[in-house]
């Protein structure tokens, strides 16, 4: 069984269509998939939907490209990750891509995140993009290592990787790791070692080729590990049960 360890089933674009998608799961072998939060105005939609099916979790959080929206509080994360079907903290993290300017309050919001993880003994879920050297730096001023997690829809250099790595984080590949463009990002998932990998969708985001252009959904995660196989030289099978092994290792309270 695959498991997609990434999507936003409660966008709309998704949460319209979640009886064929689930239906699309099975015929695909996907097993879970992980719904993860961006803000908290929308996150009692999101449990709302995944309280009613078993393949479905959740991550609690707010993500850094949400300017204007409630900021999350150590305590308050801290609270909803108690909820039985939240397995994770974020997502979180950096990015200096989209937003420019004083961006002291997202570094903040990170710092909050990794507090809270830490608090409640569940792994993050960290997004970073054009702010690869701060976001790590703030992981190693914050104690990330203790909470541990997942650098998702990685697309940093290989010295990231295993920045991330030492820190004990997982690399997650989505469906830009199939893009001819994506070389560099091909290269790095021929070097992450096995046991560190996980796949993902980023649905609605990111279809992988050949549904490029797409909305993406999480039935489409075997494409990833297709070729992951490819790139490493190794069988379907072995992607397939290196990354599920990963997946509930490393978010194990799916395991209790």
């Amino acid at each position: 069984m695959y498991v997609d360890s990434h999507c936003h089933l409660d966008f709309p674009e998704l949460a319209a269509q979640l009886p064929e998608i689930l239906k699309k799961m099975g015929v695909n072998r996907v097993s879970h998939a992980l719904c993860v939060s961006v803000n908290l105005p929308d996150w009692p939609g999101l449990i709302e939907i995944v309280e009613q099916h078993d393949a479905l979790w959740a991550s609690v959080g707010v993500h850094p490209d949400y300017e204007d929206t409630i900021e999350p509080s150590v305590d308050g994360l801290v609270e909803q990750s108690q909820h039985p079907k939240v397995v994770a903290i974020g997502e979180t993290g950096l990015d200096y891509f989209r937003l420019t300017g004083d961006l002291g309050w997202q570094r903040e919001r990170f710092r909050t995140h990794i507090r809270a993880a830490r608090q409640a003994q569940l792994p993050l879920i960290i997004h970073t993009r054009a702010a690869s050297a701060d976001t790590i730096q703030i992981m190693r001023e914050e104690g990330a290592k203790e909470a541990g997690g997942v650098m998702h829809c990685f697309t940093e250099s290989w010295q990231v990787a295993c920045q991330a790595m030492e820190l004990g984080f997982y690399i997650s590949f989505s469906g830009i790791v199939t893009f001819k463009s994506a070389k560099d990002l091909q290269e790095v998932a021929r070097r992450v070692p096995l046991e560190r990998i996980l796949i993902e969708t980023d649905a609605p985001y990111l279809s992988p080729v050949p549904y490029r252009g797409q909305i993406n959904d999480p039935s489409k995660v075997i494409h990833v590990a297709e070729m992951l196989a490819t790139l490493r030289g190794v069988s379907l099978a072995e992607i397939e049960s290196a990354s599920t092994n990963n997946f509930f290792n490393l978010f194990n309270k799916l395991r209790a």
